[in-house]
């Protein structure tokens, strides 16, 4: 597998464990959310550099 599927991989992982749906993290605001956010704009200024 490339570098490229593992992080998207990841990245579908990280996204539904950000859903403030489940029990335990409705009270967490938008940490998760925003964390995912941060990593997304850095895979894509990455992507744009042509370094992934």
């Amino acid at each position: 597998m490339t570098l490229t599927t593992l992080l998207v991989i990841l990245l579908i992982l990280i996204l539904v464990g950000a859903v403030p749906a489940w029990p335990h993290s409705r009270g967490w605001g938008y940490g998760p959310s925003g964390i995912v956010g941060i990593i997304l704009i850095v895979l894509l200024i990455l992507l744009l550099m042509g370094r992934i």
